[in-house]
């Protein structure tokens, strides 16, 4: 079974916020939730939008200043809405402004009310655990980090050689994580690809020893396929999946979801917005720089950017009619899926990360939820949502033992 840890917050007494941002920031975070006049590194637009983007100042519940709402994963108490750590090290979709910059916007996450950090030994390599170690240190027992295994690293040249689930090499990974996160402990660590050379049972019982010593609280897997899930779950009992998920890529709600809510399995979504698409900020004429990797995605070809267009005016329209952004609108209606969901955008701007948890505020009526699922389901998405060799990594089974 699953459990909802959100109090409703429909009366605005019940909320908890703690105001609003001064003037000035609030200036700008709305002109840019609402424009999309973002920094050129991670939001950018052309001048001369064509794809309906308000240019009006609206009343945005990105004012919102703290995230109030809790929801488990498993036993796992978690924020509402996580915060992804992918892009932090500014080698993902470009240079980030400092190093500095982003231990200083994680630990502000902290300041507003984010709980749920997830990180990865291969995000940087290995730097993106650092600035997470090195933000959440003096905050530690309040918070909860997630991280990954799975690929074999070299440790000196951070050179990535395939898969490498080996238990093994599982232990030697994790006491590396744990130095580079500053910790005795891992809240919830996830194999983060199925290594088809290694029987998800040996996996399993090496994380359940790790979880004997108390370097490990929890565990899971990332976009692994459904027997799979089962035969880990029998070793030993996973907290949460964790797979893409948004309106724009909606795969898990065929298999995925369902037989998480079977087994009382969380689901975290990464990507849960698009890698940016659903933001309304990109569109034809968005021109990736030669350092963002989403350039090697199909779905980001001009053409399929193009044809993906219906769902981004969809999201806008809906933006302006519950006065909130594309951004908002997406994450809330995750949020609105199932209790035990989780979304975890990336981002390296406090503007941004302000507009991601103001999605809490959100909500849809029975009716306006049905209106707006029907909606997105009658909108064909084109192009594949990863390059080739990386989705021939998901769904993949283990071998068996």
């Amino acid at each position: 079974m699953h459990e909802e840890d959100s109090a409703p917050n429909n009366n605005p007494a019940d909320r908890g916020r703690r105001g609003f941002l001064g003037a000035a920031a609030l200036a700008a975070t709305s002109l840019i939730a609402v424009t999309g006049a973002a920094p050129a590194q991670a939001r950018s637009t052309p001048p001369g939008n064509s794809i309906g983007v308000p240019t009006r100042r609206r009343n945005q519940v990105t004012a919102a200043i703290t995230q109030t709402g809790h929801r488990r994963l498993g036993s796992l108490k978690v924020s509402s809405i996580g915060l992804g750590t992918q892009t932090m090290p500014g080698n993902l979709y470009g240079p980030v402004t400092s190093r500095k910059d982003m231990v200083t916007l994680i630990r502000t996450a902290v300041d507003q009310g984010v709980t749920f950090f997830d990180t990865a030994e291969a995000y940087g390599p290995f730097e993106s655990e650092r600035i997470v170690g090195d933000a959440l240190r003096p905050v530690r027992d309040d918070v909860v980090i997630a991280s990954k295994f799975g690929w074999n690293i070299d440790p000196d040249t951070g050179a990535v050689t395939g898969l490498n689930s080996r238990p093994d090499h599982i232990r030697r990974v994790v006491d590396g994580m744990l130095k580079r996160l500053r910790t005795d402990h891992i809240d919830l660590l996830y194999q983060h690809r199925v290594d088809p050379t290694v029987p998800i049972e040996d996996v399993a019982d090496t994380v359940k020893d790790l979880m004997a010593q108390g370097k490990v609280l929890h565990w899971g897997l990332s976009e692994p396929g459904l027997q799979t899930v089962r035969r880990a779950h029998a070793v030993q009992p996973l907290t949460a999946i964790q797979n893409e998920y948004s309106t724009l890529w909606r795969g898990p709600e065929d298999k995925v979801l369902p037989l998480c809510e079977e087994l009382g399995i969380g689901f975290v979504c990464w990507a849960p917005l698009g890698m940016g698409f659903t933001t309304g900020t990109m569109s034809p004429y968005f021109r990736f720089t030669e350092d963002d990797r989403r350039t090697v995605f199909p779905r980001n070809s001009q053409d399929n950017l193009a044809a993906n267009m219906p769902l981004v005016q969809l999201l806008q329209d809906w933006a302006v009619r519950k006065g909130a952004t594309p951004a908002q609108i997406d994450l809330a209606w995750l949020l609105a899926q199932k209790p035990w969901i989780v979304p975890i955008p990336s981002t390296t701007r406090l503007s941004h990360l302000l507009e991601n948890i103001g999605a809490e505020e959100v909500r849809f009526s029975p009716d306006e939820l049905q209106e707006l699922t029907d909606a997105i389901a009658s909108i064909a998405i084109h192009g594949d949502r990863l390059p080739p060799a990386a989705l021939a990594m998901t769904g993949v089974e283990a071998p068996t033992r």
